[in-house]
């Protein structure tokens, strides 16, 4: 297996770890170690060794998260897979939205503890926790942004 498969592999448990199916790790592996022109569907299930139906799958879960596109190419009839410009600051973009919710969701653990210190401490530092982060982390992704 070659230094490039190996990263691939690992991709599809390092992103599978983090909430996406393994076969769409294994795709984000496999195009950020491709070149420009990305991928068709069935190169990416050849080099996954996965059926058509998991990749169409993956495919579809990563286009909608913003985090692939698809394109093809003047005179071709396949759809190609290329990764998005700046995938990684869309990706965490679209994660900051999950910073409310685990505000609110501590909100709702703290109506229902009470008035109790010793069962509120937690979920109050959860709630603060996410809400510092929501306010500092925009400006962060605005700044490494105008930094490229």
């Amino acid at each position: 297996m070659s230094d490039v498969e190996a990263f691939i592999e690992e991709a599809g448990l390092f992103f599978e770890r983090l909430g996406l199916s393994r076969t769409a790790g294994g795709v984000m592996g496999y195009l950020l170690t491709a070149d420009t022109e990305g991928a068709d569907a069935p190169e990416l299930c050849a080099t996954l060794g996965v059926a058509k139906s998991s990749m169409s799958v993956a495919l579809r879960q990563l286009e909608q998260a913003g985090l692939l596109e698809r394109f093809r190419r003047f005179g071709h009839r396949r759809d190609r897979y290329r990764l998005t410009e700046d995938v990684f600051g869309r990706a965490f973009r679209a994660k900051m939205a999950e910073f409310e919710r685990f505000q609110q969701f501590a909100e709702q653990g703290l109506e229902a503890v009470g008035d109790d210190p010793a069962r509120r401490k937690r979920l109050e530092n959860m709630r603060d926790m996410y809400a510092f982060m929501a306010e500092r982390f925009p400006r962060l992704l605005d700044e490494w942004e105008s930094s490229r």
